[in-house]
């Protein structure tokens, strides 16, 4: 029996050298070998008992790569052949890394018969054996496997077990990887897994002639080109018992002569649940109807095909989800044509091989694709009728894919059709199969052409195609009656948006509290009593007498002393005003706790007098030694000693920072003043606190204000560039435009590196219509960005030429910007316009995408995500933007905006939306917002500060399902936002109203990692609370009374606690606090009253 998988022994021994021939020509100089050695055979026996004499057979890609030599099998089954033989895998082909990715080596062990006398060596196929090159792409050069060994039926009739039988040694080496450390790590591979099509129509039956069913859809390549996956020999099965799960997937080859080896090894098909999957048909209401219909009539393909994506096409594919959301998947059903023995016309004959039935089309929504850590989609997806207008609405296909594969789709029973479609770019070596199709479609091409009748597509010339291309096919209508759907899969490798690991986020919640140092021991005992107790008399004495000033005045020492009738009078009055008050009880109280310390420490008293008389003893002999201790105490308060100093302020500059930003953000500006206030004050000669509180004067056009802090800070450096700039920018608002270009002058004098000044400069000049000095100034800053450019490219270039890891800022890789002073170029001083000032706007820090803003540690920091796919060229005036949005000089980015997008080519880009969005929002013009920030998403949908700020948008009209949404798409992502701090309070607040209380601890300890403020420990507080962890909840808010003790909702949950731990003065304190700083929470204020009411203690007015 002769081996049916490819020419005959002779005929191959003549094409083998042919192929060689081939192969050496057409191959690059870039082409690797790949050396295949197939070591031994084992279990040999187990297939067939008396083998005797056997070789084995390589094929790759439907060539012979060669036989070995005959091998007697040893008694245990084993045959050691040690044949080796190998073949050139070039990216331009024949064998392309597309190839190595979805076709495997084809081992046949063929049995060698004894010859009789005068009679031909036969041989018989034993089995198959196949090797998947997959390991090759994932940069490995050499491996090896223990391929299962199926045995090949001796009879069409004959049923075998799928189980292997035997196994196959194989080596496979290079000499060096396939691909480079940069593709590895740039590129992905695309597999798709086409299951079965299920609820077929009703005219799909097994009998009459032979049908075939297929299915194709297309990847996007490098550049405009497309290459097609095709699915093929779909089985039609009856209705019956379901597939089984998990089964395996099988290989897209049609040369298979053992079934059990078009199975991919270590590759199953699973399923799941339904409503986990991500098609349609995956509601609860579906459930019933997919059960039925997996288990009536339906197409079984089981077939994985893949495709390996240059780092070229990683990007075209992103980007074309981005810009079309859906993939068409077409399938069709096609008549066998039967071989030509009659005088069947050559035209009717072409029109045979050439119709398609039944042809619809499934819209695959690839979407999930680019959410962060998303490598499949599976799921069902509904069938419909082709019709050109609807598929290139809703996928902008322009024609059916079928149109290209016209040639591949001639089929015979015979089964002589190509197995699969390889990459545009490979070409494939010669072979008679080949040649055979080759001749049949220049027959077809000369035939005469027919259209057939309405339920037919005919894939013909173009000009029918252009006659026929609106009609819809009454066969695909029946897919739609039917309700078909096909279940598929699609798979990456690698994610096209990386998301952030979870042994990441562990880490950095376990770090998130830094260790403290631990608190002094208190001093306990009689003195630390006495000395107490002397301060609540002193604390006692100032606030009576700060009561007899408010009511009697002060009186000097030249106006002589009061008679005593007077005193007597001004006492009695005075006594009456602190009873009727309520103030004298409060003095009682504070000084109740200090006495009974008197009595636990000095007298060592603490259990219950045996007597009355011992009692009232006890109190005559306390009562002398506390007037006693107040007389000294009230001595020390009048003696002219010096007072003592203030205690040193506990908050740092970086938190008096980050507590503007909180107050600037909640539209807080009188704290938000404080805390800028408050930092001059602690460094008066500190420029950039000077710059930070005029930035925040210009956000609520306080434009006097804000000149006064930017020419302060001049004042401190006259040669400082941001604070000539800022001068500049002021004066032009001012209308002081003589001043303004004496600044802008002069920072282009001292620094004419800086492409800031030069940009502004234009601007200015231009809004004084002196076009020739704006033209200059423009044309200067795109000489010093295009020279930046260049450099920033010869060092990236000569980093990866060296192979290292080096590391490049986002800011350096996607923008000729420096992003900060190691990004700077030579000579540029600390004062740079590049370098940005810390003021940010109130609802967000805006990321532009070409520099970092220099901002305080204990601020938010993270780098400008990169995004491969619709990241603009930087321009000198997004430059300039990002610099003016830190300092809310709104009236210039509008400006440079209106440049920004007369000088883009292919319409406005993600960070001029992003920019403008901020612009809106400043103003309040939310619904213009709203449509910067879709158009931002739909141009670069893996951005975390577009997500981040239309969050922001949403949280601020009171949208919270959608800004949770955003938020925590935003913390899902590898890159923060540079408003992460803001993204975890809004959505730590979001998660606390909605009683998610366990998410609320987790962002907002996130939040307190990153930046930890008043409010992030309030918001774990309040998390701990409602869960019940009272100990960490006080914990929590007692960190955050630390940082900042007058917030009141932090007295307030402070009081709650206090409560329920029964601590009665402490909970009167805290609520005397919470009423005082005027708590504007209403339903907490409800809750400590009915908490007090339950209780019966805290409120001192029950």
């Amino acid at each position: 029996m002769e081996v049916p998988a490819g020419p005959s022994a002779e005929e191959e021994s003549s094409a083998l050298p042919a192929a060689a021939a081939v192969t050496s020509e057409s191959q690059p100089t870039s082409a690797t070998p790949v050396q295949i050695t197939v070591l031994k055979a084992q279990d040999l026996k187990s297939i067939k008992n008396d083998v005797s004499v056997t070789l084995v057979r390589v094929e790759y890609n439907r060539v012979i790569l060669g036989d070995s030599s005959k091998t007697d099998v040893l008694p245990n089954g084993t045959a050691n052949y040690n044949f080796m033989t190998s073949f050139e895998c070039s990216p331009d082909g024949p064998n392309s890394l597309d190839d190595i990715a979805q076709k495997p080596v084809l081992l046949t062990v063929t049995e060698v018969l004894q010859r009789e006398r005068r009679q031909k060596e036969k041989t018989v196929p034993l089995g198959q054996a196949v090797v998947d090159l997959l390991p090759l792409l994932q940069g490995q050069c050499s491996f090896k496997v223990s391929a299962p060994l199926y045995a090949v039926p001796t009879s069409p009739l004959e049923s075998l077990q799928p189980e292997a039988k035997g196994g196959l040694e194989v080596a496979v080496c290079t000499e060096q990887p396939l691909l480079s450390a940069a593709q590895l790590s740039n590129s992905n591979l695309l597999s798709v897994t086409l299951e079965a099509a299920y609820s077929v129509p009703e005219a799909f039956t097994p009998t009459g002639p032979l049908q075939h069913y297929m299915a194709c859809l297309q990847v996007p390549a490098a550049g405009e080109k497309e290459f097609p996956l095709l699915f093929k020999n779909g089985i039609l099965k009856l209705a019956g018992e379901k597939e089984p799960l998990p089964r395996p997937k099988k290989w897209p080859l049609a040369n298979i002569m053992a079934p059990g080896a078009l199975s991919i090894p270590n590759s199953f098909i699973i399923g799941g649940p339904y409503e986990d999957e991500d098609g349609e048909l995956n509601k609860r209401e579906d459930r019933e109807f997919r059960i039925q219909a997996e288990s009536m009539k339906r197409i079984v393909w089981d077939t994985e095909r893949r495709c390996y994506l240059d780092p070229t096409a990683v990007v075209v594919l992103q980007k074309r989800i981005a810009e079309c959301q859906y993939c068409p998947v077409e399938v069709c059903r096609m008549a066998v044509a039967s071989p030509s023995k009659g005088k069947t016309s050559k035209a009717d004959k072409g029109d045979e091989d050439k119709q398609i039935f039944f042809h619809g089309v499934a819209y695959v929504n690839m979407v999930p694709l680019l959410c962060p850590g998303v490598k499949q989609i599976r799921g069902a997806f509904r069938v419909f009728p082709y019709q050109d207008s609807k598929v290139f609405e809703k996928t902008k296909s322009q024609h059916s894919v079928f149109q290209d594969l016209r040639a591949q789709l001639t089929l015979t029973k015979e089964g002589s059709w190509t197995p699969g479609i390889s990459t545009p770019l490979s070409r494939a070596v010669p072979s008679k199969i080949q040649k055979e199709d080759k001749e049949k479609t220049t027959k077809d091409k000369d035939s005469n052409r027919r259209m057939s009748n309405a339920s037919k597509m005919q894939l013909s010339d173009a000009t029918v195609e252009a006659e026929s291309v609106t009609s819809l096919s009454l066969d695909g209508q029946q897919y739609t009656e039917a309700g078909t759907f096909l279940v598929m899969e699609i798979k990456l490798d690698k994610a096209l948006v990386p998301k952030r690991l979870r042994e990441e986020l562990t880490r950095r919640v376990k770090q998130m509290i830094p260790p403290r140092p631990p608190l002094p021991p208190r001093t306990a005992g009689a003195k630390k009593a006495v000395e107490d107790y002397h301060n609540h008399v002193t604390s006692t004495a100032v606030a009576i007498l700060s009561e007899y000033h408010k009511h009697f005045g002060k009186r000097l020492p030249d106006q002589g002393a009061i008679d005593h009738q007077t005193l007597e009078e001004q006492k009695q009055q005075l006594n009456f005003e602190l009873i009727s008050s309520g103030k004298y009880f409060a003095f009682k109280e504070q000084l109740k706790y200090a006495v009974v310390k008197i009595v636990r420490e000095k007298y060592l008293k603490t259990t219950a007098f045996e007597s009355e008389e011992q009692f009232q003893a006890f109190l005559s002999e306390l009562y002398e030694y506390l007037v006693d201790q107040m007389h000294v105490a009230l001595n020390q308060l009048l003696s002219e000693e010096a007072a003592p100093p203030a205690p040193l302020s506990r908050m740092t500059e970086e938190q008096l920072w980050l507590f503007a930003r909180e107050a600037e953000v909640n539209k807080d500006y009188d704290l938000a003043s404080l805390y800028h206030q408050q930092r001059l004050a602690q460094d008066q000669h500190n420029i950039q606190y000077w710059l930070d509180y005029g930035a925040f004067c210009l956000l609520l056009e306080e434009t006097t204000k804000a000149q006064e802090c930017f020419q302060q800070a001049l004042s401190l450096d006259l040669n400082h560039i941001q604070s000539l700039l800022l001068c500049g920018i002021v004066a032009v608002m001012l209308q002081h435009y003589e001043e303004a270009q004496i600044f802008f002058e002069d920072a282009c004098c001292l620094e004419p590196s800086s492409i800031v000044a030069w940009t502004l400069s234009g601007l200015f000049y231009e809004l004084q219509n002196n076009n020739i000095q704006a033209e200059m100034a423009f044309r200067e800053a795109k000489k010093l960005l295009q020279a930046q450019l260049t450099k920033e490219r010869s060092i990236h270039e000569a980093a990866e030429g060296e192979g290292g890891k080096k590391h490049i800022s986002a800011a350096c890789v996607r923008s000729p910007s420096p992003g900060r002073e190691e990004c700077l170029p030579e000579g540029v001083p600390d004062g740079s316009a590049d370098k940005l000032p810390e003021a940010v706007g109130p609802a967000l820090a805006y990321a532009a995408p070409e520099e970092e803003a220099t901002a305080p540690e204990a601020t938010p920091k993270a780098p400008s995500p990169v995004s491969g796919l619709s990241q603009p060229p930087c321009t000198i005036f997004m430059k300039a933007v990002e610099f003016l949005m830190k300092v809310n000089a709104i009236q210039f980015v509008r400006m440079a905006l209106a440049h920004e997008l007369l000088s883009l080519q292919g319409g406005p880009s993600c960070a001029y939306n992003l920019a403008l969005a901020h612009t809106y929002l400043l103003k309040e013009e939310l619904s213009k917002c709203e449509e910067c920030l879709c158009e931002a998403i739909r141009i670069d949908y893996t951005n975390p500060n577009v997500w981040a700020q239309k969050g922001h948008l949403c949280y601020l009209k009171r949208d919270f399902g959608k800004a949770k949404e955003c938020y925590e798409r935003t913390i899902s992502f590898v890159e923060d936002a540079v408003d992460m701090h803001f993204v975890y309070l809004r959505l730590g607040s979001i998660y606390l109203e909605e009683k998610e209380y366990g998410r609320a601890k987790q962002t907002y300890l996130l939040a307190c990692r990153n930046s930890a403020s008043c409010l992030t420990w309030l918001g774990v507080g309040i998390a701990c609370y409602r869960l019940e962890e009272i100990v960490e909840a006080e914990d929590a808010l007692s960190e955050a009374n630390t940082l900042s003790n007058t917030n009141a909702e932090v007295w307030g949950y402070l009081a709650l606690i206090c409560l329920q731990g029964g601590r009665q003065l402490e909970a009167e304190q805290c609520y005397k606090y919470t009423v005082k700083l005027g708590l504007r929470n209403d339903a907490l204020l409800r809750e400590i009253h009915a908490t007090q009411q339950r209780l019966g203690f805290g409120n001192p007015a029950l």
